[in-house]
């Protein structure tokens, strides 16, 4: 049994927010239908590179979960979202604020059909403020709080992270929202409203950034590899690449310059005695550590580092992470069978529990794939979801395959 076993979900989300909460929602068990417009669906569908015509990319944050497509511009296809909006524990959107309210399937009127539900709205700036119109996409929402600013090589442009992090940032807020909310449901009976939005969820990710600045004014920049607080905590060159090395405190410092660098000259040595000192003299530091760095390779090091008992690894380019032993062995590189790509293979779910089966439960769905199947168990007669189907308020991209 899963924790969210029986826990219902309507999902309106595109693009990766939503979908990043509703897939982690989805593999902790809970039954997630992803409702999308006809013909077109989630924007991320369109996202290349494409296998027999499906998106690779969508098929990431969309698995485990089942597809239905209804016109929510017609009065016919906003009824029949509120009725299976009555069976449902959560409905969760993304779209820019207001548009829910002009489709007729806001909380209010969501509520009105169910009074306990929980609602969860994903949006750029919010639901309030001054920004609330704006349209806000990950890379907006990374220079709006200052990512971008502290991100990158000092003195370079500005950078963004290398994942859409706020995105993600606000998916997983957004799952820790909901699993409070249904504790908070279960002890009370009352629903609940959510107003997650990706630049203050990218914000509170910020935890030393706000320390420094609130005691200090310190603005945070660029600053490529380095540790804002503490030296030697970066990547470093090597004969055939880089290392990481995090000898963040007194005692990975002796061990460091002692038993890897051969370097114990430098515990005297007045540029480096402590950690301010040190922090004084971080570019003297980076030179003289490069200076030896850089006559073996990465493994090299990474041998001695991990002799010394001192923090340090590999600056991997992505695809050799996903063939990393260790990467394998946790079973972050798993395969699913989906009905157009074959097999394929996804990023695993990276709890591991020691009795909860958390897994990837299944592929992503075809656009509109279990229209058909999630009318029919709300009641919907044959004789009707076949004239849903001829006048376009329901859709299934693949009618020439048995709806499942």
């Amino acid at each position: 049994m899963l924790p969210l076993d029986g826990f219902r979900i309507l999902d309106l989300t595109r693009f990766l927010s939503g979908p990043y909460c509703t897939m982690v929602l989805a593999e902790l068990g809970a039954a997630v239908v992803k409702v999308e417009q006809p013909h077109t669906g989630d924007d991320s569908r369109r996202l290349a590179p494409k296998v027999n015509g499906e998106s690779y990319p969508f098929g990431m944050p969309n698995r485990s979960k089942r597809s239905i497509s209804l016109d929510l511009k017609t009065d016919r296809g906003r009824d029949l979202f509120l009725h299976l909006a009555r069976d449902v524990d959560l409905v969760i959107e993304n779209f820019r604020p207001g548009v829910v309210r002009r489709l007729g399937i806001d909380y209010e009127s969501v509520r009105a059909v169910r009074p306990d539900v929980l609602y969860c709205s994903i949006s750029g700036f919010g639901q309030t403020g001054p920004y609330r119109d704006r349209p806000g996409f990950d890379i907006m929402a990374q220079g709006a709080v200052g990512l971008m600013r502290m991100t990158g090589e000092p003195g370079g442009r500005p950078a963004k992270v290398g994942i859409a992090i706020n995105d993600i940032a606000a998916g997983a807020t957004a799952a820790y929202s909901i699993l409070a909310a249904q504790i908070q449901r279960s002890r009370t009976g009352n629903g609940q409203y959510m107003d997650i939005s990706l630049v203050e969820a990218g914000l509170a990710w910020t935890v030393w950034e706000s320390g420094a600045y609130f005691a200090s004014g310190e603005v945070p920049e660029a600053t490529g590899t380095r540790h804002r607080r503490s030296t030697p905590y970066q990547a470093y060159r090597t004969a055939d690449g880089y290392v990481t090395i995090g000898a963040n405190n007194d005692r990975l410092w002796k061990r460091l310059v002692s038993d890897v660098l051969d370097r114990p000259e430098w515990l005297d040595d007045p540029r480096f005695v402590t950690l301010p000192d040190r922090m004084d003299h971080i570019d003297e530091l980076e030179v003289e550590i490069e200076k030896i760095t850089t006559t073996g390779t990465t493994e090299e090091w990474i041998e001695r580092l991990d002799r010394a008992g001192v923090p340090g690894g590999p600056v991997l380019t992505y695809d050799e992470a996903l063939r990393d032993p260790h990467i394998v062995a946790r079973d972050m590189v798993v395969e699913v069978e989906h009905p157009l790509i074959g097999t394929m293979r996804t990023i695993g779910p990276p709890t591991k529990f020691s009795d909860l089966d958390f897994r990837v439960r299944g592929p992503a769905p075809w656009l509109g794939q279990h229209t058909g199947q999630v009318l029919r168990e709300s009641g919907v007669e044959e004789s009707e979801l076949a004239e849903l189907f001829a006048t376009g308020v329901a859709y299934d991209a693949h009618p020439e395959r048995e709806r499942s």
